[in-house]
């Protein structure tokens, strides 16, 4: 069995090429040989028509003597007459085998007025040695049939059968040539898609197929390349996650495991323990809530996480988050500026209760004192506007495109000391996007953030997220 590509490519197309010339070999024979043969007929029947006018005109007296000069003068025809009982008058020219080329019907058809012409009766199997013209010949009172013959030697047919085979040859040889550099070049784009998935597949995401085509193997190859950068990147995201996942845990463990010594001392009084006490419950919190995190996460993004959509009243919705957060928002003595006009939608209701608490969460940790958070209710004709609006700390403009990454923290210094994972913002993205919706951000530095967020009135799981 053949493995190569190329030698299949090679062989396919030679097979194809060799079974052309030989159907093209009979074809081209019997279209060159046709031409030949009308080509001559023509000019026999002109040089007949000749000898005819001439008879008629000359009357000789000795008809046969008259066709055997004519022979002597042209030796590249030969004439056969035939008197009215159809008996030759002069030499029968013979074929290969010592058959006659002329036949009596043939004779009887002329001297009964009719011109003939060999192809007129269908084209023989060796067309060059059979080409004949017939014409009636009258001179006086007497009626002949004159035939006129072609006189080719063995020698001219195998030239011209030779010229045609010669042909094909040099058309065989130069289209072999031509496919062995042809599935070279086809086959060259696979070699190297070949190599670079073998790369891939080890591990090595540093890879590019260099491929000039434009056609179909030319858009496999940016294909390849474009699947090889995401891989690269989905790699890079992993080894991210991986890394960030361990930095968020090793954090609170190791102010675990500090506090965790430090209270097995006997010298701790009860102020003090009560600290450590606090802080371990703190960082266990910490925790509990990057794990629960990391859960939400990993099924937001699954594709048998549950969805169950319900009318329900958004506004009321988002009346009852900022009454769960009124302690908060309480001790910082904000302001809270509600516009919530009734808006019913159909939704995962849970999940956007999610998305509520992360989003005003946020809004809380990051305004100072005595600041302004704002939330309005835009419903249009199928879709409804949420804007949340803090006058808190900012976002940098190059953090802003970077903030729905998860472990992402515009400040990090910040979120460690509110407790925070970078997961929030990931999670609220996948929830937007599961609904269909649209989540915008624009933030300056010390003037707050604005984030808006677009939903349709109503929105059913998509199955092929979902």
């Amino acid at each position: 069995m053949i493995k190569s590509l190329y030698l299949r490519v090679v062989l396919t197309f030679l097979t194809i090429v060799v079974v052309s010339v030989l159907v093209a070999f009979p074809l081209a024979m019997s279209l060159f040989t046709n031409r030949i043969t009308t080509g001559f007929q023509d000019e026999m029947l002109t040089i007949g028509k000749q000898i005819v006018t001439l008879s008629e005109e000359i009357q000789p007296k000795n008809l046969a003597s008259f066709l055997g000069g004519s022979n002597r003068l042209n030796d590249n025809y030969s004439f056969t007459l035939f008197n009215a009982k159809g008996e030759p008058m002069t030499e029968i020219p013979l074929d290969k085998k010592g058959i006659p080329r002329i036949q009596a019907s043939e004779v009887t058809s002329v001297l009964n007025g009719s011109i003939y012409r060999s192809l007129d009766y269908g084209v023989p199997k060796d067309p060059i040695n059979r080409i004949k013209v017939g014409l009636p010949l009258q001179v006086g009172d007497k009626t002949y049939a004159l035939f006129i013959n072609p006189i080719f030697s063995e020698a001219v047919r195998r030239q011209i059968q030779t010229a045609i085979i010669s042909v094909l040859a040099i058309v065989l040889i130069v289209g072999s040539l031509l496919i062995l550099i042809a599935s070279r070049y086809l086959v060259n784009p696979l070699k190297k898609l070949t190599l670079a998935t073998e790369r891939l597949a080890r591990g090595n995401f540093n890879v590019h197929v260099s491929v000039k085509q434009k056609d179909e193997l030319g858009q496999l190859a940016q294909s390849f390349n474009h699947m090889a950068g995401e891989l690269k990147q989905l790699e890079q995201m992993r080894q991210d996650f991986v890394s960030n996942v361990s930095h968020e845990i090793q954090s609170p463990l190791t102010s675990i495991r500090g506090f965790s010594k430090a209270l097995r001392g006997s010298e701790i009084d009860e102020a003090e323990r009560g600290h450590y006490l606090e802080i371990i419950e703190r960082e266990s919190e910490r925790l509990s809530r990057l794990s629960d995190n990391l859960l939400k996460l990993a099924s937001l993004e699954s594709e048998h996480h549950p969805f169950n959509p319900t009318t329900y009243d958004l506004d009321e919705q988002l009346r009852r988050i900022v009454v769960f957060y009124e302690p908060l928002w309480s001790s910082k003595q904000l302001e809270l500026d509600l516009k919530l006009p009734r808006v019913k939608i159909t939704a995962d209701a849970d999940q956007w209760s999610q998305v509520w608490m992360n989003l005003l969460g946020n809004a809380i940790k990051f305004t100072p004192s005595h600041g302004t958070i704002r939330i309005q209710l835009e419903p249009l004709n199928d879709h409804v506007l949420i804007r949340i609006q803090d006058s808190g700390m900012g976002i940098a403009t190059a953090d802003q495109e970077r903030i729905f990454e998860r472990f992402y923290k515009a400040d990090a210094s910040r979120q460690r000391e509110t407790g925070g994972s970078g997961l929030g913002l990931a999670i609220v993205r996948k929830i937007v996007e599961l609904h269909h919706g649209a989540i915008e951000v624009q933030s300056e530095i010390d003037k707050g953030t604005l984030f808006t967020i677009s939903i349709p009135m109503m929105t059913y799981p998509n199955k092929s997220k979902l």
